[in-house]
């Protein structure tokens, strides 16, 4: 560069550092705009990471309370006095307090298993046309269907071609029609068998039946139903039967929602005359176990929020969106949790012990909280409800109410992150255009002072030769 070449020279006529003191006025020139740019980039990096720290920590709270209150721990449960005949779950907002019954799982609900007999080569063609699954209701004796009532259901047809006529082929084939039927192949020493397996339920009994392709027979000895020879049927189509305090129903599955309002009954076995009795867990211990997590995770989140709000060393002390989380944190002891409950019940945190101290931080009142669990289990409970909405649906749902405010990217501390960084961005503009500027300056002063040297270094150079020719004057003269 011809500045950089001007400056290696500057200097050599005058003696004076011309490089530094043009870098010394560029330096002096824009050093106070930088020192503040530079000021404001830092405070900026802090505010950032503030927000990155409330947003982080009041997300995963406002989670892991949700991911607790929907794993059932804190709702009671239903229990089964026998769980090799009969288990259970609480489906969502069931009310079980107080429940009990007792079921007799007199039969399980068992699918239609049917198999062909051995096939030395289930790759090897087997025959084409068409199969036709039908479902109704059977009558099995002896591995032999010796009855079938087609249901109200239209047939399945699956096309067999030279493409798909081999045994694998055919399962595959009759698996993608998604009939409900699902087809399967059994190898052994004696060959390959093609299983087929319907629903559970007496009403989901299946047939198949091929028609062949003139010159290609052979899917005949797949067929399944009245009459067939070439398969067996390992299992037949019934419906569960139990009794519900002593009244028989039936079901076509052993997964039964329907039976008792807001438990799901699972039958595992079936002995009958044996009565199961059903009943529930009081979730009370992990209720107080999950309310002293709260604060210490309540106060943890709040030491966050205070040391980066703090008025004289707070990165956001002037983010009105971080203030206005801590006055929401502070009410979630008054709001109330539990829609349209009495005068008497507890709905809010403060009724069942859950205080608030005069730094901010919440206690918890041990004796308070036993005796609300004591007097209004269900009231308590019915806090830790899995809803929606910013009161009256739980303390998950208010506190999510508030987690939602405040990561917000159009009113919360998103849309703060998102105005801290555009400015961020801005400032690294003005940056690169003081840079630009400040390269402009001293190239144009490098200019200057390598005239001005040039000047100086001419007048010494006139200097001498004047000096050289007073000394000859002055000579003494031979």
């Amino acid at each position: 560069m011809v500045s950089t070449s001007i400056a290696g020279t500057l200097g050599t006529g005058s003696g004076v550092d011309f490089t530094a003191l043009a870098n010394q006025l560029v330096d002096a020139q824009f050093a106070t705009k930088l020192k503040n740019l530079t000021a404001t980039n830092t405070k900026l990096t802090a505010q950032i990471s503030g927000v990155g720290q409330i947003k982080s920590g009041i997300t995963a709270f406002s989670t892991s309370l949700t991911a607790l209150i929907k794993g059932g721990s804190l709702a009671t449960q239903p229990t089964s006095s026998n769980t090799s005949l009969v288990t259970t779950k609480a489906l969502p907002g069931a009310k079980l307090a107080g429940f009990t019954g007792s079921i007799e799982v007199r039969q399980l609900a068992t699918a239609q298993s049917a198999a062909t007999g051995p096939i030395a080569d289930k790759s090897a063609p087997i025959g084409t046309g068409m199969l036709t699954l039908t479902l109704g209701t059977a009558t099995v004796t002896d591995g032999a269907m010796t009855d079938f009532t087609a249901g109200s259901g239209s047939p399945i047809n699956i096309a067999i071609t030279s493409t798909n006529s081999s045994l694998t082929g055919i399962a595959a084939a009759i698996n993608a029609r998604n009939a409900g039927v699902t087809a399967s192949i059994v190898s052994d020493a004696d060959g390959s068998r093609l299983v087929l397996k319907g629903p559970t339920g007496a009403s989901q009994a299946f047939t198949m039946t091929a028609t062949e392709n003139p010159g290609f027979e052979g899917l005949s000895a797949l067929n399944v139903g009245v009459g067939a020879t070439g398969t067996t049927i390992g299992s037949s189509a019934k419906d569960a039967i139990v009794a519900v305090d002593g009244v028989a129903v039936k079901r076509s599955t052993n997964s039964i929602s329907d039976l008792i309002d807001g438990v799901q009954i699972n039958l595992v076995g079936a002995s009958v005359g044996t009565k199961v009795t059903l009943g529930t867990s009081s979730p009370n211990a992990n209720i107080t176990q999950s309310v002293n997590d709260f604060v210490d995770t309540y106060n943890q989140l709040l030491a966050v929020v205070k040391q980066e709000t703090d008025a004289k060393t707070g990165a956001l002390s002037g983010d009105p969106v971080a203030k206005s989380l801590t006055r929401a944190l502070a009410q979630l002891t008054v709001t109330r949790l539990v829609p349209g409950s009495g005068t008497d019940a507890p709905a809010t945190l403060a009724n069942i012990g859950v205080m608030t101290n005069k730094d901010g931080t919440l206690s918890v009142n041990a004796a308070k909280l036993t005796a609300a669990l004591a007097k209004d289990p269900a009231a308590v409970e019915a806090m830790f409800a899995d809803g929606t909405g910013a009161s009256g649906n739980g303390l998950g749902a208010a506190l999510a109410a508030i987690t939602d405010n405040a990561v917000s990217t159009k009113y919360g501390l998103g849309a703060s992150a998102d105005r801290y960084t555009k400015a961020q961005s801005t400032i690294a503009d003005d940056q690169a255009k003081i840079s630009d500027q400040e390269d402009k300056l001293r190239t144009r002063l490098t200019a200057q002072f390598a005239a001005t040297d040039a000047r100086v270094a001419a007048y010494k150079a006139t200097q001498d030769y004047l000096k050289q020719q007073v000394a000859a004057w002055n000579a003494p003269k031979g």
